[in-house]
């Protein structure tokens, strides 16, 4: 058994398997998710696993150079945004229309659907490289 690390098995390959510049898209309860991509779905129940939680345990293991974030998400729940921010310190952020979110998200190697209740609780991380 792993001792450490995501221990959600699709999760852990996916974040394994990416290479530089691919996308991770983590994602609320109600986001739509293509029946094409990748669907990595955590949900359990209202706010379980948490949006912010999840983002946690990814950035311990992914090493991310670049983030999207709906313009949306600044307006309607500006506290996701500052918790992004804080999480993945000085990684520079883009936004854009949520329905761009939505269309980049499709082009993501797999979306992260979380339990979060909290409109425009998404996200998508392009990888970096450790060297």
């Amino acid at each position: 058994m792993k001792k450490k690390g995501i221990l959600n098995q699709e999760l852990s390959t996916v974040i394994s398997g990416m290479g530089h510049r691919d996308m991770l898209a983590v994602v609320d309860a109600g986001f739509p998710i293509d029946e094409t991509t990748k669907r990595v779905d955590l949900a359990l129940d209202e706010g379980i696993p948490g949006f912010v939680e999840t983002l946690k345990v990814i950035d311990k293991e992914l090493e991310v150079e670049h983030i999207y974030l709906a313009e949306e998400t600044q307006e309607n729940s500006p506290y996701i945004e500052k918790a992004i921010s804080e999480i993945f310190n000085e990684i520079p952020i883009d936004t854009v229309k949520h329905a761009e979110l939505k269309k980049r998200s499709q082009k993501a190697r797999a979306i992260i659907r979380t339990g979060e209740f909290t409109p425009f609780a998404n996200v998508i991380l392009v990888s970096g490289v450790i060297f």
